[in-house]
């Protein structure tokens, strides 16, 4: 379908459902396929998602009603299409427990109340595993019904194939490291597992709402051991959690648990440093698919922090006996260069990527995921293309500066430029945005594109010192960065 016919299909769900709709507003794509749109009601705002992937989707939709039963904190599914694609449910917001830990990280750190709402989410999430995985059908989990010995293996051939292989310089025997994953996949599926596991228990799938935690995005849970989710979120590699907050939290997390079931009694200390492995791997493969293949900037952004996370992690819980593994392991250390790995990472860092493009070849793509930007079209234009003395030359030769400098049109063309964009980066940067795109195009991409392309990646530079400079000449095979 295409987006108009789903905001139609989702709009009218709403509408059969008793509501009065005033609009409805796309919400920004993850990782998934799925499509969420914020749907404005006469009595506040719900939330639609679109997805043609029906049995994730009955899975949400039976989960959902399970978890409310239980007293739980989750959305509640409140109308569903006749063909499962759209269903709608309440909305809680959009102030999710990772903006908290961004806000610390450009502060000074996790303080007490951060601590407390992580505490307040581990004590839910016990609940999940345990009082939530009684009497769940399981049987409507999608794409397995449970995390067994076959699923850690998927986890690691993910990390092989989407991470390890993508990536000539480190060098493996893949049936060498195969037995290591064997061995691994035989040891780690020995954690008791007859339990809830949320699959992406993350901070940004934490909404909070009147000082409470709210969960989300449950769709892959399944059956499966406890320490995997204690692991995601509290090694989710962008919150850069130190190792002495994560001690006192797990510890907390352990008095939690002990009310239910002794964590001696299901080697939840043997097992724990094993998920890490096993997560931060899954992780990895997961940047690398959706970076190195898929081209998203978001997950290529991630990649430094998780290799610096699982670096950290192997000096403390060196994996013996898995001899290849561990060879892989440590030779993530040299792509450290590659992704700029320092282990103190700016988080919440503006960055603005400003390109030049010819209207001939296409538009540039936006590898952040948000869509796209400003595009502004220089071909109303003087074209210094048309002049002989500036046929070889580009818009970053000053003889071309001069020419452009010495138009009128041109200074009232910046000055517009400059007044639309300071406006988004000043509300971008004070909304703690990621990413913003500006893109220049002009007929060949050679002159009047590079002009303002480079005028706007200058004045930026001086302007707002702070922010991540991206520049890309893309006709000219140009770029350069500042503020790194």
């Amino acid at each position: 379908m295409q987006t108009i016919e789903i905001q139609e299909a989702l709009v009218q769900l709403a509408k059969s459902s008793g509501y009065i709709v005033t609009d409805i507003l796309p919400i920004a794509e993850s990782g998934s396929s799925r499509k969420y749109y914020r749907i404005v009601t006469e009595t506040g705002s719900l939330i639609g998602t679109y997805s043609t992937n029906i049995e994730e989707n009955e899975a949400f939709i039976s989960f959902s009603w399970h978890f409310a039963e239980k007293h739980l904190n989750v959305p509640e599914v409140l109308a569903v299409s006749d063909d499962r694609c759209c269903y709608i449910q309440n909305d809680f917001g959009d102030d999710n427990l990772f903006n908290h830990v961004q806000n610390a990280l450009r502060g000074k750190g996790y303080d007490e109340e951060l601590i407390r709402l992580f505490k307040m989410t581990l004590k839910q999430l016990v609940e999940f595993q345990c009082t939530g995985h009684q009497g769940l059908d399981y049987t409507k989990a999608y794409p397995s019904s449970c995390f067994d010995r076959q699923a850690i293996i998927d986890d690691l051939n993910y990390f092989k194939y989407y991470f390890v292989k993508p990536h000539q310089e480190i060098v493996f025997s893949e049936t060498r490291l195969n037995h290591d994953f064997e061995a691994f996949a035989d040891f780690v599926s020995q954690a008791p597992n007859d339990f809830f596991m949320y699959r992406d228990f993350q901070s940004r799938n934490i909404i909070l709402k009147d000082g409470k935690p709210y969960f989300i995005d449950f769709q892959g849970g399944r059956k499966g051991p406890l320490p995997y989710d204690v692991v995601s979120l509290l090694y989710q590699v962008k919150a850069q959690m130190p190792q002495d907050i994560r001690d006192q939290l797990i510890d907390y997390y352990k008095t939690e648990l002990a009310r239910h079931i002794s964590p001696e009694e299901v080697g939840f200390d043997i097992f724990l440093p094993y998920f890490v492995y096993l997560r931060l791997m899954q992780v990895l493969g997961a940047y690398g698919f959706r970076g190195l293949i898929q081209k998203k900037a978001h997950f290529m952004e991630s990649i430094p922090f998780a290799l610096n996370e699982i670096e950290t992690h192997a000096l403390k819980h060196p994996l013996d006996g898995y001899p290849e593994l561990q060879s892989v392991l440590n030779q993530l250390s040299m792509l450290n260069a590659k992704y700029h790995v320092d282990g103190k990472q700016d988080i919440g860092k503006l960055t603005v990527t400003i390109n030049s493009f010819s209207f001939k070849k296409g538009y540039p793509d936006d590898l952040s995921g948000n869509g796209g930007g400003f595009v502004f079209d220089c071909r109303a234009l003087p074209n210094p293309g048309r002049e002989p003395e500036f046929k070889t030359k580009t818009g970053r030769d000053w003889e071309v500066a001069d020419y452009l400098n010495a138009k009128p049109q041109t200074h009232i063309f910046l000055d517009h430029v400059k007044g639309i964009v300071a406006q988004s980066v000043e509300n971008y940067c004070e909304r703690h945005f990621s990413n913003l795109m500006i893109s220049f195009g002009c007929t060949g991409g050679q002159h009047r594109s590079v002009f303002f392309a480079q005028s706007i990646y200058d004045w930026l530079k001086d302007e707002y010192p702070d922010i991540h400079l991206k520049l890309n000449h893309i006709e000219q095979k140009f770029e350069e960065e500042s503020g790194l």
